[in-house]
Order: C-alpha cells, then sequence, then structure tokens
C-alpha cells in the first residue's frame, strides 16, 4: 500500500525504517521544518529526514498543516494510509479524512492515559511501574481515537527518560509492523477508548526543575529520571547550581531535617528527603560545565555536612 510517514525525532525513525523494510511503498515523508540548535545554533535536519534521504524518500517540510499547501501535497501523493509517529503538529480534519484507510499514529503510552506531548516522562514523574505503546486511529481530538493495538512494558526503577525513550521506539516500531499488515489485509479491529480513564501528558519545562526535599526520596528519585535530559532535575548545592542526572535510593534513614547533606565526600553526596530517607546523588552537571560524579564535584567544591539544600524557585 501507499504510505505517507509523518514524524520528527529520533523516536519516529524505527517506525520509519520498519516500513521501508517491509517493503510498503512510502510515497511521502513529513517531517518538521530544519531548525537551529545547540550553542552554535546551527541549522539542523530533524532525525527523520536524514534518514529519509539516506534511502531516497521524497521529503515534505510544511510549516503549517492547516494553510492547505499541506493537503495539496497530500492530494498529489494520494496515500492509502497516513501513519503518524512524533510529528510534533496536529493533523486537520480534511487531511485526517484524506486517505482511504486512515490516518494511524504511534503513541508511547498504554491510552487513554497520558494522551498529550511528553507520556513517557510523566509516566516516570509519576512513579508507574508499566508504561507501553499504542497504536490508534487518529480523530480530532489529542489522542483520542479508537486503539487499534497496545503493547506494554515494565519500567525498570532506576529507568530514566532517555533509556525507556529508546526503548518505546523499538516496541512501537515492532508493533506498528504488525497493525499495518491487519489493515491492509482488512482484519484490524479498533476499540474505542474510555474517556473517564485518561490523563494528560502536558509538555515539560523548567518549572518542573527545581527539587523540593521536602518530598519523599521515591518522589526525588523520579523527578531526577523523568526530567534527563531536558529540563533536568536541579539542586544548588553551595551556591552552585547543578542539574542532577543520577541518583539512586539508599536504605538509609535519618531525623534530619530534609535537605539536610548527611554525607559529602569521595564516597558520596547524601541528603535527607521528606519521608526520612536518604537519597544520594550519583552525577549531576554544574551550570556552565559538563556533567561528572557527585564525587569530582566535591573536589573543587567542597559541601559541608549539615548544610541544608533549600528548594530554589
Amino acid at each position: 500500500m501507499k504510505i505517507v510517514f509523518m514524524g520528527t525525532p529520533e523516536f519516529a525513525v524505527p517506525s520509519l525504517n520498519a516500513l521501508v523494510a517491509a517493503g510498503h511503498e512510502l510515497c511521502g515523508v513529513f517531517t518538521q521544518p530544519d531548525k537551529p540548535k545547540n550553542r552554535g545554533m546551527r541549522v539542523q535536519q530533524p532525525p527523520v529526514k536524514q534518514y529519509a534521504l539516506s534511502k531516497m524518500l521524497p521529503v515534505y517540510q510544511p510549516e503549517k498543516m492547516r494553510n492547505g499547501a499541506a493537503l495539496d501535497i497530500l492530494q498529489r501523493l494520494k496515500p492509502d494510509l497516513i501513519v503518524v509517529a512524533a510529528y510534533g503538529k496536529l493533523l486537520p480534519p480534511d487531511v485526517l479524512a484524506l486517505p482511504r484507510l486512515g490516518c494511524i499514529n504511534v503513541h508511547s503510552s498504554l491510552l487513554p492515559k497520558y494522551r498529550g506531548a511528553a507520556p513517557i516522562n510523566w509516566a516516570i514523574l509519576n512513579g508507574e511501574d508499566e508504561t507501553g505503546i499504542s497504536i490508534m486511529y487518529m480523530a480530532e481530538g489529542m489522542d483520542t481515537g479508537d486503539i487499534l493495538a497496545q503493547r506494554r512494558t515494565p519500567i525498570d526503577p532506576d529507568e530514566d527518560a532517555t533509556c525507556l525513550y529508546n526503548r518505546l521506539a523499538i516496541l512501537g516500531a515492532s508493533l506498528l509492523t504488525e497493525v499495518v499488515c491487519q489493515i491492509g489485509s482488512g482484519i484490524a479491529q479498533a476499540v474505542p477508548q474510555d474517556d473517564n480513564l485518561s490523563c494528560y501528558a502536558p509538555m515539560l519545562s523548567k518549572d518542573l526543575s527545581p527539587m523540593d526535599f521536602e518530598k519523599t526520596a521515591q518522589q526525588l528519585h523520579n523527578q531526577v529520571r523523568g526530567l534527563f535530559p531536558w529540563p533536568a532535575a536541579v539542586a544548588v548545592l553551595n551556591g552552585v547550581r547543578c542539574k542532577i542526572l543520577r541518583t539512586v535510593r539508599t536504605n538509609e534513614t535519618t531525623g534530619k531535617s530534609p535537605g539536610t547533606v548527611v554525607q559529602a565526600d569521595k564516597k558520596g553526596l547524601k541528603v535527607a528527603c521528606g519521608d526520612g530517607r536518604v537519597l544520594e546523588i550519583l552525577e549531576l552537571q554544574p551550570d556552565g560545565k559538563k556533567g561528572m560524579t557527585a564525587s569530582a564535584f566535591l573536589l573543587g567544591h567542597p559541601v559541608p555536612v549539615g548544610a541544608v539544600l533549600a528548594k530554589q524557585g
């Protein structure tokens, strides 16, 4: 069948690759426009575009989806099916209605939970022990369409958002090939979502970064994992603002006030939390510097035991 694929980041590349490997006709690949990135602000191509060009697939990068330009392209391409994976743009009704087999989306949560832009991060932030992939028909609402298939996977207690992102990208690609085959064979079955069970996973912001040690050790550990690598959990250690990159929950307890540094030496950096448990900071990144171990940081920036880490606004 003729397929138009729409995706932008690394998450979408395995799904596009799976469609190519399965022998489907990719008549067009839509991705977001090239954008300047990093400190040098050099214009970079999205990962999906890089992959598509390597396979000599036609690439389209419309600025908007609602001004008619994208619809004109799609009408010329005449796809049987549109497949979307982390495209980053909402499809208007006229685009949703165009392909004869519909539009489907690869979403990284077990819908109806975690509809929205950052489902992987919020699953970790909220302490979920399981997530997965949902593939559904696209509707006008935010991730509200009927579900074609789901696949579950546990979340490791120490797994961060980057690791889970990479695993779900592969899982999504595998499930996508099965669903597209079912659609092509006319045997796909879709089930409506229960809106009463839904919750929203909004875009991340730096407002989520400050660590509040009044929270439990588990909540803080989840914050570090869920916000890695961006915007990252943040704490101020002896006047130095640091992104906290990796932590571990210890079995230690303490009667110290939340935020109190209970150990700060070559053996480790440990902080009391609101539930009386101790969180160990393993890796961090001071502003303007590279990431490092906590023990390496302490060599140049001693933090006194007994100091209290306050939440920064």
